[in-house]
């Protein structure tokens, strides 16, 4: 297995620039996963790794291989799609088989390759069945294991669980996990949904508008975002903002009603910023406080309990425990200033 490289990586469509100087590097047997809102460019970025896309300017390696100008079938790529693309009239065995079929590969080795590919992917029974028979999931798990005999030293997943309901994309993100672990190959995923970046990532690249906003392991982002469109993106439910002063001894929240007494380097005594507290990390206190419960969202373990402020802006609360608040209760909320992330107005950057 290899890694990627990207340097400067940019692609335009006329006049059109969608992808704009990206330089990333994928280490051998990594987990990536591109992550970001619809339209970011991620997607025609892994199409560009993949060679489906021509790349504009820049150079691009798999491995110590320039593959820039490279045709797909010559990348040792391989890639799984949000259709799973499945001839409907062959059995699951000849689907995974069928590009060593067309590459000329004896039938031995086939057998030999899908076998090895049903053991992890558990489709040993499924082998005998059409496209017809299986559910979403085990299409989805054909569609991988069609990727795996091929052998190449790049997986790309263009997401690749978007199609199925609920509990199956649970289980075939366990699967995907399991799969990475088990033949420890380089692995690029796209997703928009931030719960499978930080479930199944090494490595998450967050994009946004063709530009890399950060690159990190996923708690390092959700502990540590550079700017204000990380911080909201990764976690769930989004980070609330608030909108703050600077005053002597910390930013006044006009949506709490009282002065926060954050300790970062803060700006002069004056200058607007943004507050931003995670949902968990705020507390309720009851029958007390100017903050309104319109909404609350019961989940069993967890409820999400949504706030309107004085000043017109939504807060979310995480609670947890017997104890919770109702809608049209009147409340206030709590949290540790050391929780607190304090964002520049106009750039959206963190002040640290």
């Amino acid at each position: 297995m290899t890694g990627v490289t990207l340097q400067k990586a940019v692609k335009r469509y006329g006049d059109v620039q969608v992808i704009h100087g990206i330089d990333l590097e994928v280490k051998d047997g990594e987990f990536c996963v591109f992550v970001g809102p619809s339209g970011c460019g991620k997607s025609t970025l892994l199409r560009m790794i993949a060679g489906l896309e021509e790349t504009t300017e820049g150079v691009m390696h798999i491995g110590e291989r320039d593959v820039t100008h490279m045709d797909p079938s010559e990348r040792g790529v391989a890639m799984v799609f949000q259709t799973y693309a499945l001839y409907p009239h062959m059995t699951v065995k000849e689907n995974m088989g069928f590009g060593l079929k067309m590459n000329g590969v004896p039938k031995t080795e086939i057998d030999a390759k899908v076998k090895a590919a049903s053991d992890v992917l558990k489709l040993d029974v499924y082998l005998d069945r059409k496209p017809a028979a299986l559910s979403g999931g085990q299409r989805q798990r054909v569609a991988i294991g069609r990727a795996i005999v091929r052998g190449p030293e790049v997986f790309l997943f263009d997401e690749p669980l978007s199609n199925l309901d609920a509990e199956l994309r649970v289980e075939m993100r366990v699967e995907i996990a399991r799969l990475h672990k088990e033949i420890g190959a380089t692995m690029i995923y796209v997703t928009h949904d931030q719960v499978e970046a930080m479930t199944l990532a090494d490595k998450i690249v967050v994009l946004r508008a063709g530009y890399i906003e950060q690159v990190g392991a996923p708690l390092e982002l959700y502990r540590n975002p550079d700017n204000k469109f990380v911080a909201g993106f990764i976690g769930s439910p989004a980070m609330n903002f608030l909108d703050g002063v600077v005053v002597e001894g910390g930013v006044e929240v006009p949506g709490l009603g009282r002065t926060v007494p954050v300790e970062v380097n803060l700006p002069a005594a004056g200058t607007g910023v943004t507050l931003g507290v995670r949902p968990e990390h705020l507390e309720v206190q009851m029958g007390q406080g100017a903050l309104k419960a319109e909404l609350s969202e019961a989940l069993g373990g967890v409820s999400y309990l949504h706030l309107d402020t004085p000043t017109g802006e939504r807060i979310i609360v995480e609670e947890r425990g017997d104890e919770r608040a109702s809608e049209g209760d009147t409340v206030d909320v709590q949290f540790e200033p050391r929780r607190a992330m304090v964002f520049e107005k106009d750039s959206e950057l963190r002040i640290r």
